[in-house]
């Protein structure tokens, strides 16, 4: 009988703290919908505002990397101010940098626009995640976080399709004017609808950890962009002086959160990484976020600059695999609440890296067919692996380290990206302007710079299908699992 009296109290509750996660889901959909929406752009961009590949990948590099250093932050907010407070400051900020890109006359407040559309974009997926950590049982994770990987992944699937479309009417800045009206309607809503699901506490915020972060991420991303520009003396002094300043900051970083995390006052609690399966899914995250996002802005280069393709068609060749990735989360989720991560984190990992052998192989009389086949097997096999991910390193934390397990994994994410645009167009430019110097065409020069990218991918996730062996389920969902067939079924 208790049980028939709780039930409608309990049923209104898990309605609105559904709503909560639904409206979440969106408003992160449309941030991430611009994350990519630049990829197809930068070739259009490069002849428009008369910049290079190595400066224009900026409009990608700065964002993610202004995301790495502001996700930390957010870890501070979501422990200081309401849900709601967090969801109308990351709203507000992502709009607002939207209405600055479509005004900017030139490439500099065009980066201006984009750092500030991070800084909101960088507040909503811990929001997210910390809130479905709180609110969602540990047995019903994965299929939750199936739904997540759809935000992920077809969100910014659509982004390069919606800019090929755009680009092929009209002018770049309309990709931001699409995407501002969908923002305000999401901040109207928001407004209306989403309610306070923790308590805010007193945080300290210590500056420190946060300038130390920021020199650190910035420098590591700066010299791998540096690579680019072989051959140039200046050049090689900033890449060893940024390189170094980079690594000296994150030591010192990573030292104060170890001394600061006794008082619990860090602004990344390291202890995290005390948890064996939570490194590891950090590691394999960090390669695949690598190998992902230089993947989508080699692509749409090669597609363009060497191919020739169409803008319109170079998104639209985009879509499946996106579509693919994140059409196939739900499925991915339902099969980790019943088999664990392992079975498909291995055949993933393994998947990817076929991929991106295959993609080295690539020259400027490839089929377009090939690639857009290839692109489709890739997110496959992302798909099987990041999810898992996601579930299996959260999950595996005690409840007081969520907010801190869920900023590390968006900050890894976001560097990784940042690193993995920079290093891969550096690795293209370089090897392409070797070439050229020696007599090849422009063409021939640019697919032998990213096959030698695409090489360089496979080899760094390599590495992945062997980590993928040691990830776990955690102990809480085999418990609660066991807990659940112990006692009686699930009611469905």
């Amino acid at each position: 009988m208790p049980e028939t009296q709780n039930h409608s109290p309990n049923t209104e509750l898990q309605r609105r703290n559904m709503q909560v996660i639904y409206l979440l889901l969106a408003a992160t959909f449309v941030v991430f919908l611009n994350e990519t929406i630049m990829s197809v752009a930068l070739t259009p961009l490069m002849n428009d505002l008369r910049v290079d590949s190595n400066t224009v990948q900026w409009l990608s590099t700065a964002f993610m990397l202004t995301m790495a250093v502001v996700i930390p932050i957010t870890g501070f907010l979501l422990q200081r101010l309401s849900t709601r407070q967090v969801f109308m400051t990351a709203m507000i900020l992502f709009s607002l940098g939207t209405l600055l890109a479509i005004v900017s006359p030139g490439f500099e407040l065009l980066l201006i626009a984009r750092i500030v559309q991070a800084c909101g974009t960088a507040m909503m997926m811990p929001l997210l995640m910390t809130t479905i950590l709180q609110l969602v049982p540990a047995s019903s994770r994965g299929r939750t976080m199936g739904n997540i990987s759809i935000v992920i992944s077809v969100a910014p699937a659509i982004g390069p399709t919606i800019a090929g479309v755009i680009l092929s009417l009209g002018s770049w800045r309309w990709m931001f004017g699409v995407v501002l009206p969908i923002a305000l309607a999401m901040l109207a809503i928001g407004y209306r609808w989403v309610r306070n699901v923790n308590e805010p506490t007193k945080a300290p915020l210590d500056v420190v950890s946060v300038i130390l972060s920021a020199l650190g991420f910035s420098g590591l991303v700066y010299g791998l962009s540096q690579l680019g520009h072989s051959g140039a003396q200046n050049s090689t002094g900033a890449l060893v002086i940024s390189l170094s300043v980079g690594a000296l900051a994150l030591t010192g970083f990573v030292f104060r959160q170890l001394v600061l995390q006794r008082r619990d006052d860090a602004l990344l609690d390291l202890r995290t990484f005390r948890n064996s399966s939570f490194t590891a899914t950090v590691i394999m995250m960090l390669v695949a976020m690598m190998a992902l996002f230089g993947t989508i802005i080699l692509l749409p280069i090669y597609l363009q600059k060497v191919l020739h393709v169409e803008n319109l068609w170079v998104g639209l060749m985009l879509l499946p695999g996106g579509l693919i990735m994140g059409l196939s989360a739900p499925i991915v989720g339902r099969l980790f609440d019943k088999y664990g991560p392992r079975p498909l984190i291995v055949p993933g990992t393994i998947l990817v890296t076929a991929v991106l052998w295959m993609l080295s192989l690539v020259d400027a009389n490839t089929s377009p067919y090939y690639v857009l086949v290839m692109h489709m097997l890739l997110s496959l096999g992302l798909g099987l692996t990041f999810t898992p991910l996601f579930t299996a390193g959260l999950a595996a934390l005690e409840p007081k380290l969520y907010s801190h397990g869920s900023a590390i994994v968006g900050t890894v994410q976001q560097v990784a990206g940042a690193a993995g645009t920079a290093l891969f167009i550096a690795v293209m430019s370089s090897q392409a302007s070797v070439l050229v110097a020696s007599g090849s065409t422009e063409e021939v020069a640019t697919a032998a710079g990213i096959r030698l990218a695409f090489m360089l991918g496979a080899i760094l996730f390599t590495a992945n299908i062997v980590i993928g062996f040691f990830i776990k389920k955690p102990a809480e969902d085999a418990a609660t699992s066991e807990a659940e067939e112990g006692v009686a079924a699930p009611i469905h």
